[in-house]
C-alpha cells in the first residue's frame, strides 16, 4: 500500500473516531437507580448531553448519565442475614455520570455492619390435651361441632409457636327434620316493550319479567317459609336512536415552540376529531390527536457548580503578637474550598468558600503520652465470607488534659511524644452470619 493510501486511512479512522455515536436520549436520568425515563428518541450523543440532566443508553444497552461522575446517596439498609442472634446487613450506594467518582475515605460502593432483629430464637411449645366437644351448631338436621386446645404445653419462648391447629370439627346429626323456606328462581327474560315509541309528555312504556318461588319451593309439612319480596320486576324501555355520525380528522396545527431552551426537547402537534365531530353514537375518529417530533436547540444547559471536599487547615497563627506555641492560648486558621464544575451560567455554590476556626498550636511541643479513647468498630470487612471481622483501635495520643478544649480536632500542628510505654492497643471481633461469597 503506498503513502497517500495509509493517510486516507488513517485520516478516515480518525474522523470516524471523532463522531459522536447515536444514542436514545431520556429526558430523565433516576439518581437512586440508575434506569433512564422519558425517552426523547435517537440523537447523537453530545447534543443529548448539552444537558447534564438527560440519560442515554448506546449500543451496550446500559443507561448512563450526562451529568458528572457523583455518588448516589446510601441507600436504606437492608434486612439483617439472619432473623434472631447477630447477623449483618448491607447498604449500598452507586457512581454514575461521565468520569469516576473521587473516594478520599476508601468507603467504596458497600457497607457491611453487624445486626441483631431478635436477640433470642423461637422455641416452639406443646399442645394440652384436646378439651370436650361443643354442642352441635344446629337444633335439626346435620352441622358442626368444635373442640380446643391451647399452646401451653409448654409454653412457646421467644415468638415461638405450636404446629397444628388450635379448634378442630367434626359432623354432627340432631336427629330433626328442618323445614325447608323457599327461595327465588332466576329471573325469567325480559318481556316485549309496552309500546314502540316514546311520545313527549307521556309515560315510558315498561317491560316485565318474573320469578318464582321454586328454588326451592317451601315446605308443608314442618311449614317452610314462602319467598320474601315481588314475583314481578320493571324497568323503563328505552326510545329510539337517532342515527350515528362518526367523525373525521380536521388538518394538523403548525409545529409548537421546542419544548427547551437548551438542548434536545420535543416538538409537538396537533389535530382535532371536528370535520365532522362524532354525535349520537358515532364513532371517534381512529389514531392519535398529536404527533411529537425530536427538536434541539443548539445551546448547552447550565451546569451548576458543586463544591470540591474542603483543603486542609492552615497554620494556626495567634491573634496578637503573644506567643501561642505549646501555650493554652487559642489562635486561628482558615481553609478553602473550590466551586467546581460550574459551566455554562450555572448557579454558583451556595455556601462561604473560606472557613474559620479556632485552634491550639501545638507544633513541635513536648507533651506527655496518653491512649485515645476505643474508636467506633469498623465495617465488617470483607464484605461476604466466613472471615469477615470488625476492629476497633486507641492510639498513642499527646495528652491536652492541660488545655481548656478537649476537643482534639482543633489542636494543630504535631507535637513530641514518645509512645515506647503507650503502645496501641487493637481489637478484632468477628462479623457472625455473613453471606457467601459469590
Amino acid at each position: 500500500m503506498n503513502l497517500n493510501l495509509w493517510v486516507v486511512v488513517l485520516l478516515g479512522t480518525q474522523v470516524q473516531q471523532s463522531v459522536s455515536q447515536v444514542v436514545q436520549c431520556f429526558s430523565e436520568f433516576s439518581l437512586p437507580n440508575g434506569i433512564c425515563n422519558d425517552l426523547l428518541g435517537e440523537v447523537k450523543q453530545d447534543e443529548c448531553c448539552m444537558n447534564p440532566n438527560y440519560g442515554y443508553i448506546a449500543a451496550d444497552g446500559v443507561c448512563k448519565s450526562c451529568r458528572r461522575a457523583a455518588w448516589t446517596e446510601w441507600s436504606s439498609w437492608g434486612k439483617c442475614s439472619v432473623p434472631c442472634t447477630e447477623g449483618v446487613r448491607q447498604r449500598h450506594r452507586m457512581c454514575y455520570g461521565i468520569g469516576s467518582c473521587s473516594d478520599p475515605e476508601k468507603l467504596g460502593s458497600l457497607q457491611t455492619e453487624p445486626c441483631v432483629e431478635k436477640e433470642c430464637c423461637p422455641v416452639d411449645g406443646g399442645w394440652t390435651e384436646w378439651d370436650n366437644w361443643q354442642p352441635c351448631s344446629v337444633t335439626c338436621e346435620y352441622g358442626i361441632k368444635k373442640r380446643q386446645r391451647t399452646c401451653s404445653n409448654p409454653p412457646p419462648h421467644c415468638g415461638g409457636s405450636c404446629s397444628g391447629e388450635a379448634e378442630e370439627t367434626a359432623p354432627c346429626e340432631t336427629g330433626v327434620v328442618c323445614p325447608t323456606h323457599g327461595g327465588w328462581s332466576d329471573w325469567g327474560s325480559w318481556g316485549p316493550c309496552g309500546g314502540t315509541c316514546t311520545h313527549e309528555g307521556h309515560n315510558t312504556p315498561k317491560e316485565l319479567r318474573k320469578r318464582t318461588c321454586t328454588k326451592p319451593r317451601p315446605s308443608m309439612v314442618p311449614r317452610g317459609r314462602d319467598c320474601d319480596g315481588s314475583d314481578t320486576d320493571s324497568r323503563l324501555c328505552t326510545g329510539l336512536p337517532f342515527c350515528p355520525r362518526d367523525g373525521n380528522w380536521g388538518p394538523w396545527s403548525e409545529l409548537a415552540a421546542c419544548s427547551v431552551t437548551c438542548g434536545v426537547g420535543r416538538q409537538k402537534q396537533r389535530r382535532m376529531c371536528d370535520s365532522p365531530e362524532p354525535k349520537y353514537g358515532g364513532k371517534q375518529c381512529q389514531g392519535d390527536d398529536q404527533k411529537v417530533g425530536l427538536c434541539t436547540v443548539s445551546v448547552h444547559c447550565p451546569t451548576h457548580g458543586v463544591w470540591t471536599e474542603w483543603g486542609p487547615w492552615g497554620e494556626c497563627k495567634p491573634p496578637s503578637k503573644r506567643t501561642i506555641r505549646c501555650r493554652s492560648r487559642e489562635g486561628t486558621r482558615r481553609r478553602e474550598r473550590d466551586c467546581a464544575e460550574r459551566d455554562f451560567e450555572g448557579n454558583f455554590c451556595v455556601g462561604e468558600i473560606v472557613q474559620h476556626g479556632n485552634c491550639y498550636d501545638i507544633e513541635g511541643c513536648e507533651m506527655n503520652a496518653v491512649l485515645s479513647e476505643w474508636s467506633k468498630w469498623s465495617d465488617c470487612k470483607p464484605n461476604c465470607g466466613s472471615k469477615s471481622e470488625q476492629t476497633r483501635e486507641r492510639v498513642c495520643i499527646a495528652d491536652i488534659s492541660a488545655y481548656s478544649s478537649q476537643n482534639i480536632q482543633i489542636f494543630s500542628g504535631i507535637p513530641i511524644i514518645d509512645c515506647k510505654d503507650v503502645p496501641n492497643e487493637t481489637q478484632i471481633r468477628a462479623c457472625k452470619n455473613v453471606p457467601e461469597c459469590p
